[in-house]
This record gives structure tokens, sequence and C-alpha cells, in this order.
């Protein structure tokens, strides 16, 4: 057998002792997925169906596919989605995809660390990446940071080869760290984070050197428009709003300390004895220092590589640190490069010990590993009984859920706990070809009478209510009281309390017109500009609450198609149109409704602006400032004026970012004024 072979045969055997592990711990785990990790099940599952593989779905074109990754870009859940097709639905099975991450950051691990000392070292450098508990856990937790984790590292990898003076600028090795660093931003935006300081450091590598150096670099732009392109188009504003929510407001909820703070830079390190262990850290930052202390003695470093590493790492860690929204897990895809930094220090002490004349450095490295693997598997042991547990299959189960021959349904989730909420009373409601999901209500008070009114079936809890707020509590005793619902069944949960499951009356219909005979007077309310906006988007969402299939939509389409066969210049079907293709993102149907407005409402500046908006939201300035900018000669509208500047400096024209600075604000100001109006207008009429 080859060195090769057999330096891989050890890869693939770490990976396959570390995966019966896991398996063990799937096995002897009983809980059932919390909020994040059951949105992430929900995403998998959803694509798997787009994709035709799982049942209850099918190929619907590329922009069914794209509306399912409206906020995080899609490749994990395309991958996980394609795994659980295989592997089955279940979250164990379903887990098998980390398995599969997990094997990738083994493969980037194994490799940087050869060709950062060689075999021996990269093999124990394996063995700690497995060992610790931060990376340990994250292989049984569905989230997204294991496929984060191993990408990036991958690609830091890979630039390493590339930019490397003596042996890179090759178009395979080129090839390869521009698909890798593509595939991280194709996972989650922070991976911008972890691969900016790279990027910038290949960049200047280019333009020092030149020649081909630079045709090969070109690559990287070609292909991101190729692969980052189509989402980014049908997704920006979406993305930019997602990342926003959970970047700086998520910051602000929790509490988490300022970016410049003493707390903020410390926030981090002070995680690395839990997430590493302490044996192992503190043992690997000794060996470091020793390492320095005899930095200029004779040894089989790589320097380049080891000076890429430790730049990157300390960069990366910076703009890590730098980002408001603070949490455990967003460190992890740098734990990669430190661990091959810490175990270049237990690689050192080994090498004293060997120049000491104690031949004991085989035995000393196998030591370590023994004496890290308690950290981990402990972490792993309290997470067993940490796991959150309750009957939320049975109650799904009795609500319809997991079959496909009953009707799509949506369960009205009033608690939010681990072991049951929205996002697993979807994913358990769905598989297997089902059409149950779950929403959460009460919020506010506003949300009672609607719930009332036209809810078919509600979730309680008697007990812990979880993270919610007075008000669903409220609404809770009022689903109680009201004599509107009937009690279907109630289902113990293991620390106390219950779930109970509530199904409406046969003799409480719901009350009023359905949504879908309300939203063509709602699109109407288009025509009034931003004091329109308010209500017809509040009642959207709204229902969009009550009804998670949007059942709706396809009636008021085929309604609204109908009466432009008859009258092609029906005001109310074209707002109606218009109304449903913004709400699906479809922003070029959107654009040829609202331009048909633009010639039925001549006198109206509001199809202009809602057309250059929606040109906007399709990644197209171009258009959107056109519109603006015609329109904005027969409106004196400070939102036109805006919009064409904005446009404008999106598409190019930097002379306009002056007019943007003046226009924009004053539109605000103008919007405000127009919402205040508006507001003062409904106290006086219901006064």
């Amino acid at each position: 057998m080859s060195q090769r072979c057999r330096f891989w045969g050890g890869v693939a055997l770490i990976w396959l002792l570390a995966t019966l592990a896991d398996r063990l711990w799937w096995t002897l785990q009983g809980g059932v997925p919390a909020w994040d990790q059951a949105d992430y099940l929900n995403s998998a599952l959803d694509h798997g169906r787009a994709l035709g593989l799982l049942p209850g779905g099918g190929w619907q074109g590329w922009n069914a596919l794209l509306d399912l990754s409206p906020k995080i870009p899609p490749l994990a859940s395309l991958v996980n989605g394609s795994v659980m097709a295989v592997s089955g639905g279940a979250p164990d099975q379903a887990a098998w995809s980390l398995s599969l991450w997990h094997g990738l950051l083994l493969i980037a691990v194994a490799g940087w660390g050869r060709r950062l000392y060689g075999p021996g070292f990269a093999w124990l450098a394996c063995g700690f990446t497995t060992m610790v508990p931060a990376l340990l856990e994250l292989r049984t937790d569905y989230v997204l940071e294991m496929p984060l984790a191993a990408l990036c590292t991958l690609a830091l990898w890979r630039l390493d080869v590339w930019c490397d003076p003596s042996d890179g600028g090759r178009w395979n090795q080129v090839w390869g760290c521009t698909l890798a660093a593509l595939a991280a931003l194709l996972v989650k935006q922070s991976a911008f984070l972890v691969l900016t300081p790279a990027g910038l450091g290949a960049l200047y590598v280019v333009l020092r050197r030149r020649g081909h150096w630079l045709r090969q670099a070109m690559l990287l732009p070609l292909m991101g428009a190729a692969l980052l392109g189509p989402w980014l188009r049908h997704n920006w504003i979406t993305s930019l709003g997602g990342t926003n929510r959970a970047v700086f407001e998520s910051a602000a909820r929790e509490g988490d300390p300022g970016v410049l703070s003493w707390a903020s830079w410390f926030w981090y390190p002070r995680l690395l004895p839990e997430q590493l262990g302490v044996v192992l850290l503190s043992v690997g930052l000794s060996g470091l220092m020793l390492w320095w202390l005899h930095r200029h003695d004779p040894s089989a470093d790589r320097a380049w590589s080891w000076r890429w590493l430790a730049i990157n790492l300390l960069a990366a860690w910076i703009l890590t640190t730098l980002s408001p929204n603070k949490g455990d897990r967003y460190i992890a895809p740098l734990l990669p490069m430190l661990l091959l930094l810490l175990t270049r220090g237990w690689w050192q002490w080994g090498l004293w010990w060997q120049h000491k004349g104690l031949r004991w450095m085989r035995p000393w490295l196998a030591a370590g590993l023994l004496a890290c693997s308690p950290a981990g598997f402990s972490t792993q042991l309290e997470r067993l009984g940490d796991r959150p547990r309750g009957p939320l299959q049975a109650l799904v189960t009795a609500a319809g859920g997991a079959n496909a021959a009953v009707p799509s349904r949506t369960l009205i989730v009033v608690p939010s706990t681990p072991d049951l909420n929205q996002h697993n009373v979807s994913y358990y409601g769905r598989r297997h070809g089902g059409h149950v999901v779950g929403r959460q209500l009460g919020g506010n008070d506003a949300d009672r009478d609607p719930v009332l009114e036209r809810a078919d079936w509600v979730v309680l809890a008697e007990g812990d209510q979880g993270s919610v707020r007075k008000a669903a509590r409220r609404l809770d005793r009022a689903v109680r009281r009201s004599g509107v619902f009937e009690q279907v069944k109630q289902f113990q949960r293991p620390k106390g309390g219950s779930y109970s499951l509530w199904r409406r009356r046969g003799n409480q219909p719901v009350s009023g017109p359905s949504f879908a005979e309300r939203f063509p007077q709602l699109a109407l309310g288009l025509a009034q500009g931003p004091a329109g906006l308010d209500p017809v988007f509040s009642a959207v969402a709204l229902e969009h609450m009550l009804d998670g299939h949007f059942s709706y939509r396809q009636p008021v389409s085929l309604e609204a198609t109908s009466r432009l066969q008859i009258n092609p210049n029906d005001q109310q079907a074209r707002w109606t149109l218009a109304l449903l293709a913004v709400l699906a993102n479809r922003p070029h149907e959107a654009s040829e409704h609202f331009a048909q407005l633009q010639t039925l409402l001549p006198d109206n500046p509001w199809p202009a602006a809602y057309r250059s908006v929606v040109n906007l939201a399709g990644w197209n300035p171009w258009a959107a400032m056109s519109v603006a900018d015609r329109a904005e000669k027969h409106h004196e509208e400070p939102v036109l004026r805006a919009l064409g500047d904005l446009s404008g400096v999106l598409a190019g024209a930097v002379w306009r970012v002056p007019a943007a600075l003046n226009s924009v604000p004053a539109a605000v100001t103008s919007v405000e004024a127009k919402l205040d109006s508006s507001s003062s207008d409904q106290e006086q009429t219901s006064n």
C-alpha cells in the first residue's frame, strides 16, 4: 500500500470511529429537535421536496426552488434534503448529512495538516478535531455550523496551496479554492467573516505577481456570478433583512456586549476551555510557547503555510468578534484552524521529549488523545439529559400530521418550548408527505379575535408556556373560555404539565368573509400610497400565520385573471395580481402589472413608485431609475425623486450620491407625514 493510501486510510478510520460514536449518541437520545434545529430540518425537507426527492413535492422550476431560501443560502439544505431522501426523514436519520459534512472537515484538516508538518501531525489534528466538545456537539446538532466549518476550512487550505509562492499558481488549485469558497458562502453569509481576510491576502498576492495569477483570479467573479448570482438576485432584499435581524436586532434583544467593549473582546476566548477542553488547550498553548522559544531550530514546518494560517485565524477572529451578535457556535468555523495551531503545540512537546533522549513521542501523543477525550464525551452525556422530550409526535399525529391523505391544515401553536413549538410541529406534520404546519400567534392581544374567528386547530399548554409573552397566556385563556373550540386530546409532558389539542366545534363556523374574498379590496388600498401599505401588509402577515399554506392565492389569482380576460383595464384585477406577484417574489410580473396601472391611473404616482421598487428587488436598478425619473417629471412626489437617485447610485451613477443624500431623507419625512395624517384621519373616523 502506498504512503498516500495509508494516510487517507487512517483519516477514513478516524472518521469511521467518530461516526460510530455519533450513531450511538443518536440511538441513545430520545429527544425532539428544538427551534433552530427544527427550522433547518424543515428547510432540508422543503428543498428535498422541491427537487422531487421526497414525498409531497416535485420540481416546479428554479424560482420555486429559490423561494425556499429567502434569508439563508440554500446549499446545505439542498445537500441535507438529498441525504434525507436516502437516509430517511427522522431526526437521527437526517443527521447522516452531519456525518458527511464532518467527513469533509476531516479531509480539509488532514490535507492542511499534512501540508503544515506531515502525515503524523495531520492524524493527530484529525483526532483532536473529532474529540473537542464544541465540534463533537455540532456533529450531533442539526445546525449549519458543521457544513460551514468544513467548507471554510477547505477553502482556506486550498487558498493556502494556490497562493504558495513555491508551488502555487496552478489552474487546478484555483478551481479548488474558488469552488470551496463559493460553497461556503452558499451555506451561510457569516462565511464572509472567515474568508474576507484570506480573499484580501489572495488579492495582494495576485497584484504583486500578476501574469497568469491575474488570469486565474478572474475565475472568482465569473464563478461567483454563476453560482451566487441567481440566489442573490432572487433574495437579496430578504437576505439583507434577515441578516439585520440575526446580527443587529438579535444582539440588541439578547443584550450582547458592545462590539468595542472588553466583554466583547473576551467573549469568545472565555469559551475556549469549555469548547476545546482544558487539557488540550493548556498543553497546546504551552507547547506553542516552547515552539516559539525554539523557532530558530531546524524543523519540518512549512513556514509559508503556518504564516497563512496564523494571519487568517487572527484576522477572522477579529472580524467575528466585531460582529454584534454573539453565540457559542458562531466561532465554530475558526476552531479547525485553532486546533491545527494547538496540535503544533502538542507536537512540539513530543519533539522536546524526543530531543531529551526520552523516545516517548508516540506514547505521549496517544496518552494526550486519551486525556482529551473525557471533556468531549462528558459534554455529550450531559446533552443526552438536556434533550427536549415530550409528546410532540403523538400530538401532531392526532392532528393528522405526517399523513399525505389528510388535507392541508394549520395548527396555531400558542406555547413556545424546546419540545413543542411552531417549527418542530411543522417538521413532524410534513414528514412522509404530510401537509400539517405550525404557526405561532399570541405575541400581542390583537391576535386573539382572529384566532377565535378563523382558526381551526389550536395547541395549548398546561403548566410551563415557554418563551411567550403575557398576551399568549391571555390567548390561551380566551380559547379555553370561548366555547368555540373543543379539546381533542391532552398529552402529558415528562417534566410535569401537559399539552392539549383543540379543534373548532362544528357549530362554530369561521365568521365573516374569507381572506380570498377580502384580498381584492385590500389590494386596492395600494393606490393610496404609504397610507394604504400598512393595512395591506398587516392583514397579509396575519393571514400567513392563520393559513400557513397561503391557500387564498390560487382562487384570488384565478378570479383576477378571469376578470382581466373580460376587461383588460380592470384596475382592481391589476392591483390584485400585482400584490400577489409582490408577495410571491415575482418582481418581473409585478412590474408588468404596475406598468399597466401607470397607464390606467396617469394622475397617481404610486404605480410608478411600486414599479421602481420591484425593479430594484429584481436586481434591475437601471430599469428602476428609468421608471422613477420619468414619473418624477409628471408628479411632484419626493418618493419618486428618492427612488430615482437611489436606483441611479446602485446602477453606477455615483454622481447622484449628493442628490440621494438629500432626496432619501426628504422622502422618509414625506412618508412619515402621510402616515401620521392617515392615523389622524382614522382616529377621527373612529371617534
